[in-house]
């Protein structure tokens, strides 16, 4: 099977950070200079290091295999990886998607202008022979270059001691490395190599060598190189594959690494080399296409997938001797498709996503699928969960992402790197249940950078500061921004709870380090190197649990000045400094020893190893001459220790490749008393995840093997669940006391459509266990969902769309319409659709309509769609306006949230962008069939009836149709009352129609009160208009009404005015309603303030008792109130209701208020009256 994206215009924001691909090392020559100073902080890694690329995704890590490259050799480029995915950043490593790719139609030539970042890593330094003094033999650099010291020969092993441990007692007779030096003679122009090891009990080393010409933007010369006895002599390949062929690119199929195949640079001839004797032999075939990218399957080893320059995509079965051509670019927009390779024709294609998707928006990673479908403004994004059907992504509704990216999905759950609408340089991490559909927040603010990806098209790539410990589930590291400060904090439960890093409590020269948190801590690095052959700035390797080395500081904050190395033996809870200087570390022998060597940038002649978790470290030589590392390839056998280090000895000298066999370094074999217990910890607790661990580990001091058989978990049992174990559930937020609450946005009542009467249901405790958390029995009943029956309910939230989310059609067009229904038994409510020509339909219950209802319009026109959901307990009706012929974009409709009956008010629809007599508003007031056509934006409108009216407006402009809908209430009379909250509201407010309703609705449920209306005006600061509504019932008189609507406004604003009217948004975060008119001196309780309860018994006081009678004998005149009634003389106030995202229209005047000294004046005159009576 394949998966493609078909091509569009659509921008995609969604990005995969440990996506695999085929990355290769690129080497460039540069003029060499002394580095100086401290290392700064990089504002986004570029081509200064090594690129290097894991050509044989879904190795297992035991069979590392060993590709390094100049550049990214992969005719695919970087963001469709071996799965079929759009990569940024990636990791090699990872196991490809089943049967799916994806392709990329908009493609850059192979080399061009931006092939000049594609160059050798710049190596600072200064070519001398002499190096000041070594502060772990304590001699002089002399022996550094040329003649060894004393008459010792290269390779000796000197042993060195941390200052921390002090000098101690030297192994005797320490062994000696066997090493052995090659030299590509000949190639010592050549700017690119690729170097491969496949590592399964083979000793065959492939390396391609060539010189990329950046003038021309080709490859010029190439020279293939093949070793038979693990890189101790190569043989020059070129007369096998041709002495005028010139190579450009090396692949390996990832099942069978026996079988090759080699790219000819498409500016002399466009062929490939195959050969299944790895390499030995090869076989040319002519192609009459030039390849950009190039995939293997992940079982079958002869099929694969070549994507042309011209934008066409190939499949092979016979491991590339013939291609049959299965797609080629011909449409306008982007779509998720799968086929068979051989049989992908148009009719055997299967569209499992309805609609387009963004471009290059395809991610596909182990058992996910993610893409983002076009929106206008906001991102919406989706997720197939083992090839299911695609459900939207549940984020927490005002989120608002405006970038996602796929941290890792490699422990049965998403995550994922979320940059909401208020984030600029930081994204929030969050975390997904099994299926990847609800996301949860797992941390704030998380650092960030971006930079340029490792591959040809040189597109930007996002790297997030997150580093999941490898060999211990749940356990991550990340730097977060908190007060304009990056700290590194450490999770054990998968960020349902983060704490600093406690630094060391001495120094390399033993002194006491007086790091106190959280004031002061440890801070890494986190960066993960774009060269695999290279460690970057933390490793952790899953044969080693606990074992973490990093770059970092300590202090009050992450800064990259005086840096050092720190360890970790026991998975974060204490850590030491090995090094002072910055160096690349590897983990040999299943992780039982470490090796060091410094950064690529100075050049070295030594390697560092640890045989006690870098406590002591054994200095060892590898070379006479100082190397400029550029990559070393690390247990590539699995049977034979031994290392490859790759470089050069000056930017003039040919490529270098040193065969170390370390197998001397070792004493003998571990036998069972080399072992002893680790258990599993986070700062004293022995439940991790739910369970308690205990690990096996080397003795220190014992220089024994452990060998290919060695399994490091020695038991693993499961704990009693505690509520730690446990984090909050998709709409809950964890308040300040620890529980997890509703957000405010989040109805924890709803229940899904789907839910039937008669079957069972899920209901949320607000909990729900971390994912891989083995706990068992304790609190596990208390939080887990509980299940129950499904209620029998009304329908409710029905809505008809058009299966291409469209208002328009063409004439004569199959339409399909899909109805949704948000809450009601699916299964027992009938649906009727009308399609407004006359023609109906009727369905017993919603689930004939899963795949849509199609109809076709014989005429041109506007029809009323009308969709009806009815069972016994209730109904719901919405409607759709379709155009048929016409297309569609947007309106904001401006109508009062509460009008008076029989008296005249103004409707407005604001277009943007806006449109000068070319626009046509189409009008639905009320129930009227017809709808009322003028070429303005605004209508007058007299509503004769009370109750709830909806009005909808469309605007139809060339081939555009928009429609917004509003509800007014109609009444005889009401009253107001505008109000403002405290600043911090400001600072979340995204100015959405959904986030005020949401708002108003929260403000409504704090005061306690039905007959109420809040309406939140658009913009910022935030405001908002309290409507006070009489009752429905009538019969007892309209003065009476009046008079109760007079009485709960003037509670309602003592109580404004004494701050008692408030709610909490989020954590830590509450917000105070206030009257927009303050009193010169109000009414300040120094009492607690009052909860909603004590609100409600001071409305039953105030209507019961003495407060009536004080209201009505003197009449006070409360500021900003206002009495609306039929006999009003004064002038009507109007209300905007809530408009679309982005509203910058300004808003119409609410009333004439009177002015400043006025209101002065009313009040001192109340406070008077009110002092006389002993009210004050």
């Amino acid at each position: 099977m394949i998966a493609a994206l078909t091509p569009g215009n659509a921008k995609a924001e969604i990005t995969c950070a440990s996506c695999p691909s085929p990355v290769q090392l690129h080497l460039e020559r540069l003029e060499l200079g002394l580095r100086t100073g401290p290392t700064e902080e990089p504002s986004a890694p570029k081509f200064k290091e090594l690129g290097v690329a894991d050509q044989n995704a879904g190795v297992d890590e035991d069979q590392e295999t060993g590709v390094a490259s100049v550049e990214d050799l992969s005719p695919f480029p970087q963001d469709v990886s071996s799965d079929g995915v759009r990569t940024e950043g990636d990791t090699p490593g990872r196991s490809g998607e089943s049967n799916r790719a994806s392709v990329e139609e908009e493609r850059e030539p192979l080399m061009g202008e931006g092939a000049s970042a594609l160059r050798r890593a710049r190596r600072s330094g200064a070519e001398f022979a002499e190096f000041g003094q070594s502060r772990w033999t304590g001699r002089t650099g002399a022996e550094a270059g040329g003649a060894p010291e004393d008459g010792q020969k290269p390779g000796r092993s000197d042993l060195g001691w941390n200052r921390d441990e002090g000098r101690g007692n030297t192994r005797q007779d320490e062994p000696k490395i066997a090493s052995s030096t090659f030299s590509l003679t000949g190639d010592s122009a050549h700017n690119h190599a690729v170097v491969y090891w496949s590592g399964q009990n083979s000793s065959v080393i492939l390396i391609l060598t060539k010189l990329y010409d950046f003038h021309i933007g080709s490859v010029t010369e190439s020279t293939l190189w093949r070793s038979t006895d693990y890189g101790s002599t190569y043989d020059r390949m070129n007369d096998k594959v041709g002495s005028k062929t010139v190579l450009s690119y090396l692949y390996v199929c990832p099942t069978n690494k026996r079988k090759i195949m080699v790219l000819t640079d498409p500016e002399f001839e466009s062929s490939v080399l195959i050969s299944s004797d790895e390499g030995e032999s090869y076989q040319k075939y002519r192609l009459t296409f030039y390849v950009l990218s190039l995939l293997f399957h992940h079982t079958e080893e002869d099929w694969a997938l070549a994507y042309s320059h011209d934008q066409k995509l190939y499949s092979s079965v016979d491991f590339g001797r013939k291609w049959q051509l299965i797609h080629e670019l011909t449409l306008l927009h982007i779509s998720y498709v799968t086929c068979r390779a051989q049989m992908c024709t148009e009719a055997n294609r299967n569209y499992p996503f309805p609609g387009y998707i963004d471009i290059s928006s395809l991610v596909v990673q182990d058992d996910y699928i993610f893409i983002q479908v076009p929106t206008s403004g906001r991102a919406t994004y989706y997720v197939s969960y083992k090839r299911d059907s695609f459900i939207q992504i549940k984020l927490p509704k005002y989120s608002l992402p405006k970038d996602l990216h796929i941290v890792s999905t490699d422990e049965k759950q998403v995550f994922a790197a979320v940059q909401e609408w208020n984030q600029n340089d930081t994204y929030n991490l969050y975390l997904s249940d099994t299926r990847g559909i609800y996301f949860t927040l797992a941390m704030e603010n998380v650092k960030t950078t971006r930079g340029i990806g490792g591959n040809q098209i040189l597109q930007p790539v996002m790297y997030v500061y997150v580093h999941q410990v490898a060999g211990i589930k749940g356990m991550l590291i990340a730097n977060k921004r908190e007060d304009n400060q990056v700290k590194t904090f450490i999770t054990y439960n998968k960020g349902r709870d983060w704490r600093l890093l406690q630094a060391p409590a001495t120094d390399l020269d033993g002194n006491d380090i007086h790091c106190i948190l959280p004031f002061c801590s440890l801070h890494l690095q986190l960066q993960t190197s774009e060269n695999p052959y290279l460690s970057g700035t933390i490793s952790t390797k899953s044969s080693a649990p606990g074992i973490i080395v990093a770059t970092g500081n300590i202090g009050a904050e992450l800064s990259y000045n005086n840096v050092g190395m720190f360890i970790s033996s026991d998975a974060g809870n204490s850590w030491r400094q090995i090094f002072e200087e910055e160096h690349n570390v590897w983990f040999l022998d299943k992780g039982g020893a470490l090796v060091a060597v410094k950064q690529p940038s100075v050049p070295t002649r030594h390697l560092w190893v640890s045989f006690d978790e870098g406590r002591q470290w054994i200095q060892h030589s590898f070379s006479s001459v100082p190397l400029f590392v550029d990559g070393v390839l690390v247990e590539a056998g699995a049977e034979n220790q031994i290392m490859t280090f790759f470089g050069h000895f000056s930017h003039r000298s040919e490529w270098q490749l040193i065969k170390i066999d370390y197998k001397s370094i070792f004493s003998r074999k571990c036998i069972e008393e080399d072992y002893q217990t680790w258990h599993l910890h986070n700062q004293g607790e022995p439940c991790v995840m739910g369970q308690k661990q205990i690990y096996m580990k080397r003795r220190p001091g014992n220089y024994c093997m452990l060998g290919k058989d060695y399994s490091r978990i020695l038991s693993a049992e499961s704990c009693i669940c505690r509520a730690h174990d446990f984090e909050c559930d998709y709409g809950y937020e964890r308040r300040g006391d620890g529980n997890c609450r509703p957000a405010f946005w989040f109805n924890p009542s709803t229940v899904s459509r789907s839910c039937s009467q008669g079957q069972n249901y899920l209901n949320s405790t607000g909990y729900r266990k971390v994912v891989l958390n083995n706990c068992t029995k304790g609190v596990k009943e208390m939080y887990t969902a509980r299940k129950q029956q499904c209620p029998n309910r009304p329908p409710k939230g029905l809505l008809v769309t058009t299966k291409n989310g469209k208002l328009t059609a063409n004439l004569g067009s199959n339409i399909t319409f899909l109805v949704h229904l948000d809450e009601g038994d699916s299964l027992r409510t009938n649906i009727q659709l009308d399609f407004g020509d006359g023609t109906a339909v009727s369905y017993s219950n919603l689930s004939w309509t899963e795949e849509g209802i199609k109809h076709v319009y014989k005429s041109a026109g506007i029809f009323r769609v009308t969709a009806l959901a009815e069972n016994t307990l209730g109904y719901d009706t919405t409607t759709l306006f379709l155009h048929v012929t016409c297309p569609v974009e947007h309106v904001q409709l401006v109508a009062p949230f509460v009008v008076i009956r029989n008296k005249e008010v103004n409707i407005t629809a604001v277009v943007l962008p806006s449109h000068s007599r070319t626009v046509t508003y189409f009008w639905w007031l009320g129930n009227n069939t017809e709808p009322v056509i003028t070429l303005d934006g605004s209508i007058s409108y007299t509503f004769a009836n009370e109750g709830m009216h909806t009005i909808t407006v469309q605007v139809a402009a060339a081939s555009t149709i928009l429609q917004d809908t509003k509800i007014v209430a109609v009444k005889e009379f009401f009253k107001s009352l505008l109000l403002s909250f405290s600043p911090n509201l400001d600072e979340f407010n995204p100015d959405i129609p959904e986030w005020r309703q949401d708002v108003g609705r929260v403000i409504k449920k704090a005061l306690l009160q039905e007959q109420l209306l809040v309406a939140v005006f658009p913009g910022v600061p935030t405001a908002a208009e309290l409507f006070l509504l009489p009752h429905k019932n009538q019969s007892e008189g309209k003065k009476k009404s009046e008079e109760e609507l007079e009485q709960a406004s003037g509670v309602i604003v003592s109580a404004l005015n004494q701050n008692l009217v408030e709610f909490e948004l989020k954590p830590g975060v509450r917000v105070i309603v206030y009257n927009t008119q303050l009193t010169l001196a109000p009414l300040v309780d120094s009492s607690p303030r009052h909860s909603s309860s004590a609100m409600l018994m001071l409305l039953s006081v105030v209507f019961l008792g003495l407060a009536v009678f004080l209201i009505y004998k003197f009449k006070r005149k409360i500021p900003w109130i206002n009495i609306y009634a039929e006999v009003n003389q004064e002038k009507e106030q109007e209300m905007i209701g809530s408009v679309g995202q982005g509203d910058s229209t300004p808003k119409i005047t609410l009333s004439e208020f009177p002015t400043s000294k006025e209101l002065m004046e009313k009040e001192l005159d109340a406070r008077v009256k009110m002092q006389s009576l002993g009210l004050v």
